[in-house]
């Protein structure tokens, strides 16, 4: 049977390739603004996934209209990004695509449950998720099931409904559901699930899910335009339009558009990738390194740092420590000790040089341009030093040019990346679990904030609920959740959080919170009152500086 995983070529070696770099990488602290400790700690939702995949098919349309028929890929996509956001491993569009190219079925084909289960296994997947959607009395009902593949048993199934305008929202609280059927142990509630895509339009969805599934590529780019100009933050639509301009060559609106993809998400590391290659071929090789260099401080895969290499030669400087890292992360790979090859004769370094282009012809005897290269500087003329070794030199395409022009590595295996990725975060999730209770819960705690002050409610109260776990007596936790409680609309429970973080340590943030929640009641006394203490416990704070100035414009509006 085709196995998905060992069949992408070089996989297995790519992984092994990265292993040394992973221990390093867990061994050091994360780069800014990348969050390595969520994505490992899958807390309670690895009880429930137990270590097996999680496959999500595009949903059945019982609607009988076609205008709806975008919602099936819609529905497996906002399913695997909160089942990703809690802590599991879906697979997501490109896997199940490749899959079915693999098993020779079109990309549009609704398999039966029978056929679902044949795919999950070729996919490796323990867990499928069906479903189907349909309209009654004017209101959208969605109904999914849990397939458990190794033992052929479905759940029973969970339901929701709701008006068609709340469509992400009726997808967002069945995935809760299903969350909660894979680890009854979850503890993020409901609401959270619900918030988390409660700042998606609508209408900008749409328009992202026809992007991505529209086969006529002009249609895909006018509908992903259009999708960004609708919500201009959304960043899946802006790595959607960034892969299709980069296709296109249109490499310069390409760079731009992959800059606008969230670096801390689950596109950021393809995204730094592509933007690098896209400034590469525009000519802004400084620009480029500058990518290379960001995604390599995450995770320094070979095609990285040999890409960051080639845009440091491209400027006259030396990419050659580059070059030796991109062979030594991934030796079976010949292109890597082409370009280290040339660097090192560009460089006066002839043997070096020599052993090298060896190396590459052994592994790729077939290669002519090395041939070519490897006769050229065995000459009589070369040996006496007749080789060229100013960068313009490298602007020639003779193949029999002793100093031809390093490789670029266009192609990225998005899935080897996020393989690698979770290397890297077993290794973390494994150190963080070493640490003591209270030390742990800091940390989860401060990576919490970091989510939080990007809007990510989902992934901020999973590690609040962790770090509280850990440690119930630590203040900041219980402020966090509280003021998770608040952004879902959960004013009850974010009250009873901000007054436990009050009874372990006066803080702020704490204060902050029940300030809010008191103006939006329009308590304003009260309001003011704890935006004061807030004052008082960091006087320098400009949330409580900005809230306090509006209480007080309101009093006076009032007296008014």
């Amino acid at each position: 049977m085709f196995n998905f995983f060992s069949s992408r070529s070089g996989r297995a070696l790519r992984l092994s390739a990265v292993a040394a770099t992973a221990l390093a990488l867990a061994a050091a602290p994360a780069a800014h603004g990348q969050n390595r400790i969520a994505p490992a700690l899958n807390g309670e939702a690895a009880h429930g996934a137990n270590g097996r995949i999680l496959l999500v098919l595009p949903f059945d349309n019982e609607t009988g209209q076609l205008s709806l028929d975008w919602m099936r890929e819609a529905a497996a996509e906002l399913l695997d990004s909160r089942f990703s956001s809690a802590g599991f491993s879906p697979l997501n569009r490109e896997d199940r695509t490749y899959a079915l190219d693999h098993l020779g079925l079109p990309e549009a084909f609704q398999p039966s449950r029978a056929t679902a289960i044949k795919l999950a296994q070729t996919l490796d997947a323990g867990d499928i998720v069906v479903g189907s959607y349909k309209t009654v009395g004017g209101q959208l009902v969605a109904q999914a099931q849990l397939v458990d593949v190794p033992n052929l048993a479905m759940t029973e199934p969970v339901t929701t409904r709701g008006k068609l305008t709340d469509m992400i929202a009726i997808f967002d609280s069945l995935a809760w559901q299903l969350t909660k059927q894979l680890d009854p142990r979850f503890s993020v509630a409901e609401k959270t699930f619900v918030a988390a895509g409660a700042n998606l339009r609508l209408d900008a969805f749409e328009q992202y899910i026809r992007g991505i599934t529209e086969p006529d590529q002009a249609e895909r780019m006018r509908h992903l335009q259009a999708a960004v100009k609708l919500s201009p933050d959304f960043s899946p639509a802006w790595m959607a339009l960034g892969r299709e301009e980069y296709s296109t060559q249109q490499y310069q609106g390409a760079a731009a558009d992959f800059a606008k993809v969230d670096r801390g998400g689950p596109d950021g590391l393809e995204a730094g990738f592509h933007r690098g290659l896209a400034l590469l071929f525009s000519g802004d090789y400084a620009g480029a390194e500058k990518a290379f260099s960001e995604v390599a401080r995450v995770l320094p895969l070979a095609e990285v740092l040999n890409n960051e290499g080639v845009a440091v030669s491209r400027q006259g400087h030396d990419g050659t420590s580059f070059f030796v890292q991109a062979a030594a992360a991934d030796p079976n790979t010949a292109d890597y000790h082409f370009n280290l090859a040339v660097s090192l004769m560009r460089h006066g370094k002839t043997q070096p040089a020599l052993n090298e282009m060896a190396e590459c012809l052994r592994l790729h005897p077939g290669d002519g341009e090395a041939q070519n290269v490897m006769a050229a500087w065995k000459s009589p003329a070369a040996r006496r030093g007749a080789v060229k070794t100013t960068v313009a030199a490298t602007a020639a395409t003779d193949d029999s040019n002793p100093d031809p022009l390093e490789r670029i590595v266009r192609s990225f295996d998005a899935a080897a990346f996020r393989e690698a990725g979770a290397v890297v975060d077993q290794m973390e999730a494994a150190k963080l679990a070493a640490l003591p209770g209270p030390e742990r819960a800091r940390k989860l705690c401060t990576e919490g904030d970091d989510y939080l002050s990007r809007g990510l409610v989902l992934e901020a109260e999973r590690l609040y609920q962790s770090a509280i776990s850990a440690d119930k007596n630590l203040a900041e936790a219980h402020a966090g959740l509280a003021e998770v409680r608040r952004r879902t609309g959960d004013a009850a429970d974010a009250r009873l959080e901000a007054n436990q973080a009050l009874k372990l340590n006066r803080s702020a943030e704490a204060y902050l919170v029940l300030s809010r929640l008191d103006l939006a009641s329009g308590h304003l006394t009260e309001a003011g009152a704890e935006a004061e203490e807030a004052l008082k416990l960091a006087p320098a704070n400009q949330a409580a500086l900005q809230l306090s100035q509006e209480i007080a414009a309101r009093q006076g509006a009032k007296k008014e």
